[in-house]
């Protein structure tokens, strides 16, 4: 059965090992910000560094696994329909908004949506790690660093997978930033598969 994320929010919810995850932008150009956490012992969470240093690279895509900050694997990508998402930016937030964009009454952001999710689980906003920013599209310039966030590449119907490697709660949103979703708040939907 397909799950809806309303434009601007985030849910929680328990991933099985073996179980796939199935994210899916459902009109295109849509960011979804993915974290996980062991479910057994949620002190493991989602890290970014160690992904991409065990993975040599910045781009993840189909055949990669994210990996925890334990070093042990927690998620594996599998089909991939845009391979192009980001893991060096932390979720959005009001926080983000007033700095990098002046606003006055910014939104609570991904960060927010995260924190009110998984609350029921036990889990703080001080846990909550560097996002895998599914369909997100950040240009690194190759001379000064410099990042840039450009219109996701994902089209209507869109998906990635990824395979439970542990048992996991997993937050994800339908990002709230503008910057990430060419300026329209959109949808994201998802799915949950049994092991094949």
């Amino acid at each position: 059965m397909i799950q809806v994320i309303p434009p601007r929010s985030g849910v929680a919810f328990h991933l099985a090992e073996g179980q796939t995850l199935r994210v899916i932008d459902p009109e295109g150009e849509q960011v979804a910000d993915l974290i996980a956490f062991n479910a057994l012992e949620t002190s493991e969470w989602l890290s970014s560094g160690r992904t991409l240093d065990y993975a040599s690279s910045i781009r993840i895509g189909s055949g990669d696994t994210l990996y925890s900050n334990r070093s042990t694997p927690m998620l594996v990508i599998g089909q991939d329909d845009v391979g192009c998402h980001d893991f060096l930016l932390a979720p959005c937030s009001a926080e983000m908004f007033r700095k990098l964009y002046g606003d006055e009454a910014p939104h609570r952001g991904c960060f927010g949506n995260l924190a009110a999710a998984l609350a029921p689980h036990g889990i703080g906003p001080d846990a909550i790690p560097t996002a895998f920013n599914v369909f997100m599209n950040v240009l690194v310039d190759g001379t000064t660093g410099r990042l840039s966030v450009e219109p996701p590449r994902s089209r209507a119907g869109d998906a990635t997978e990824f395979l439970a490697q542990m048992p996991l709660i997993i937050g994800l949103t339908a990002c709230s930033a503008g910057q990430s979703n060419n300026f329209r708040y959109k949808p994201i939907h998802y799915q949950i598969l049994d092991a094949r």
